[in-house]
């Protein structure tokens, strides 16, 4: 409270005697907020050792952020707690018999602090084991829910199948959020997507306007396996919201981007490696707005996992279903369904080394909170059931336990 406090008495100092117009007054207002925001930029700490405090009994919420395999195949699973919202922070959970029986939180980054003016949250993100087998922890921290600026910040484990995992100090990359996975081009250059919001939200609207060129579907480039991040190129999607993009290497050297906006999904390409961009359009997949999941498989083929029992319909966030396409999104066979019913969300996965394809996803984040697992094969996909030993559907990674009101989810804006 000690630095609300100086910041309160500089201001009210910085305004003594001064005879505003509205404009003004907002323009004051807003260059204060923007000191609050400034709270964002301490670095969070990670929390090895979270129980009991943030045990199952403890949590009454969930919403997944992701899910990956370590080399010698633990799955680790990410997901939010709170809220979605200025309350929320992160929680990591493990599984070392492929999803059967999972651990009590291990990992907890809880930003909140009584010593604080208002919320600081930590929202979005992802889990992500690269080619050399670390295991990345990208994560936003803003004020409250987005405070105009954000900030994607990212942990390394370099021994994640130990007892005790070390993870590396958080380091912030830039400002905005990361929602989905890297994607490794065939350059050998990482491509990490980071979507900056066209505005704060609340008292933090109009904050950061020296940002406004860059607010839209961002792309970083790491040359370096991630010691060091460079952002290579930008796209403003119309209708935006949280973008949440994904991006494809096609056979033919072009970029392909999927974006989630108000109307839907939209699509644009890139043909100097993700540099510049064509003008957004809408693709021939029809998706709520919600999150969808989109990578390269081993095979060739392009993993997609979206709501709706075709590709041109949905039902809003019910029926997630997964498809393959061998033609770079120009057509698309399956249609397996994963979970039929309705309230679940936010797909994201991996393919692990012997072909399988695991897909985490949350249902009912107030009330019921579940992160759930399904694990297929391809021939799954294209035979639109389960025809292969060992694949799984509905499979609970975890489900909060403190006693609570059922209350309606606060969906995204």
């Amino acid at each position: 409270m000690r630095y609300f406090a100086s910041l309160a008495l500089a201001a009210f100092a910085s305004a003594q005697g001064l005879d505003l117009t509205p404009q003004q007054t907002r323009e004051f207002e807003i260059s204060v907020m923007e000191r609050i925001a400034d709270l964002a930029l301490i670095p969070p700490k990670l929390d090895t050792s979270p129980l009991p405090r943030y045990d199952y009994d403890q949590l009454d919420y969930g919403m997944t952020i992701g899910i990956a395999r370590t080399p010698r195949g633990r799955l680790w699973a990410a997901w939010v707690a709170g809220e979605d919202g200025p309350k929320a922070f992160f929680v990591l959970a493990t599984s070392d018999d492929d999803g059967a029986t999972w651990s009590k939180p291990r990992l907890v980054i809880d930003a909140q602090s009584k010593n604080l003016p208002m919320y600081r949250s930590v929202l979005v993100g992802n889990v992500w084991s690269d080619p050399r087998g670390r295991l990345w922890l990208f994560f936003n921290q803003s004020m409250m829910q987005f405070d105009g600026r954000s900030g994607v910040w990212a942990s390394v484990c370099e021994n994640p199948d130990a007892d005790e995992p070390v993870w590396s100090a958080p380091r912030r990359l830039w400002h905005g959020f990361t929602l989905n996975k890297p994607t490794i081009l065939s350059t050998g250059e990482w491509l990490l997507p980071v979507s900056l919001n066209p505005k704060g939200f609340g008292p933090f609207e109009g904050a950061f306007k020296d940002l406004d060129p860059f607010r839209g579907a961002n792309l970083f480039v790491s040359t370096d396996e991630g010691t060091t991040w460079t952002r290579h190129g930008h796209l403003q999607f119309p209708n935006p919201t949280w973008d949440e993009h994904m991006t494809i290497e096609r056979r033919d050297d072009s970029l392909w981007m999927l974006a989630r906006t108000t109307t839907g999904l939209m699509q644009s390409t890139s043909s100097d490696r993700g540099r510049t961009w064509t003008t957004p359009s809408e693709p021939s997949i029809q998706h709520p707005v919600a999150r969808f999941h989109l990578r390269r498989l081993a095979s060739g083929r392009i993993l997609l996992v979206k709501h709706g029992d075709t590709i041109d319909s949905h039902e809003g966030r019910s029926k997630l279903t997964a498809w393959l396409s061998e033609d770079d999104g120009a057509t698309w066979k399956g249609g397996l369904m994963l979970d039929e019913r309705k309230g679940i969300s936010y797909p994201d996965g991996f393919q692990a080394p012997d072909g399988s394809i695991y897909i985490s996803y949350d249902r009912n984040r107030a009330v019921d909170g579940e992160i759930l697992m399904a694990k297929f094969t391809e021939a799954d996909v294209l035979a639109k059931s389960i025809v292969s030993g060992g694949s799984r559907l509905k499979v609970l990674i975890s489900r909060p336990l403190k006693a609570k009101a059922a209350r309606p989810d606060p969906q995204r804006p």
